[in-house]
């Protein structure tokens, strides 16, 4: 049997939601050091504490966290200081998996960018975004990406992801989101309003995306010291140069089929350090328990288990690796 890859898999807006990572950030000193670190980065900047927005202001998990300004950097911090806590205990990944916002995230852990100009390039680009852009929403729907087509929600907005066979995201505006949430109800179909602000993932932000694209050109840019799975092209990328982080917010997420090109090289322990636990679910689905040789794992969920998830995955992975031939 060959020798599980692992993947660490970075996930972006729409997982993220106050008191994540809290017991971490209490009781694990890499991920506090690197939450506290970033922190600075982003009061420097904007005059913000994400530290004290997400822990100290008395917010609840279930409270709407969609204000750009601090999700943004929220989902950066706490995804890029729960990997520098991972690799902290020599658990080193073959392979990094960028989700939109989570690619900016994987290309600093992977060396690509330096993180403290990733994360000013994405309060600017949230900045821009609450300056310029309209307000949208985005809609998980579960059910086939065919319905996209078949109920004319086309019409109202643009395919934003398909993670599963029964699970695709609609970018819309407020007045469109209503239009396809009207149709959903009309035919039984489950859906759920994600926690954005804007519609990621189509031309509503074009006018983010010029800027991003413009002042990504004078961001140095290296290859990858890891290789990186980018969900915009549902394949491996050397290079963020050029283009590539702009069009990541602004194509698809094409999840399924870059899980699908993975598990061609494989197997893989898929860990997820995203918010949520969000892409370790739908790893799940689109290659259930049994179908596979690979595995997920997941450490951050909203049910304060964070530490012992993170210690369980440390020992589980450290294990497996001693041990597999």
């Amino acid at each position: 049997m060959s020798k599980p890859k692992i993947a660490f898999m970075f996930s972006g807006q729409g997982s993220q939601y106050f008191q994540m990572g809290q017991r971490l950030y209490q009781r694990q000193r890499v991920f506090r050091h690197w939450m506290d670190r970033l922190d600075g980065t982003v009061r420097q900047s904007v005059g913000l504490s994400v530290v004290d927005a997400l822990y100290h202001q008395q917010r609840g998990k279930a409270d709407s966290f969609d204000r750009t300004l601090l999700s943004h950097p929220a989902i950066f911090m706490v995804e890029y200081s729960l990997a520098q806590a991972l690799l902290a205990e020599q658990l080193e990944p073959d392979i990094l998996i960028g989700a939109s916002l989570g690619t900016f995230v994987a290309a600093a852990v992977a060396g690509c960018v330096d993180c403290d100009q990733a994360l000013t390039m994405l309060l600017s680009h949230a900045q821009v975004l609450e300056a310029h852009c309209e307000r949208g929403a985005m809609i998980a729907v579960l059910a086939n990406a065919r319905l996209y087509d078949e109920l004319g929600l086309s019409s109202y907005g643009e395919l934003a992801a398909i993670n599963f066979d029964s699970h695709f995201v609609i970018s819309t505006s407020m007045s469109g989101a209503l239009e396809v949430e009207r149709i959903l109800n009309g035919r039984n179909v489950l859906f759920q309003r994600l926690p954005v602000s804007f519609a990621f993932h189509s031309a509503w932000l074009e006018t983010a995306e010029r800027w991003l694209d413009t002042h990504l050109q004078t961001m140095p840019m290296a290859k990858a010291r890891i290789p990186i799975a980018c969900c915009m092209r549902a394949g491996l990328v050397e290079s963020v140069a050029g283009d590539h982080l702009p069009m990541v917010m602004r194509k698809p997420i094409q999840f399924q089929k870059t899980i699908e090109y993975l598990e061609t090289t494989g197997p893989y322990e898929y860990v997820d350090v995203g918010p949520s636990g969000t892409l370790a679910t739908f790893v799940k689905y689109v290659y259930p328990p049994g179908s596979t040789q690979s595995r997920t794992h997941v450490m951050l969920t909203p049910f304060d288990r964070d530490l012992e998830n993170f210690s369980a995955v440390v020992e589980t992975l450290a294990a497996h690796r001693s041990f597999a031939i």
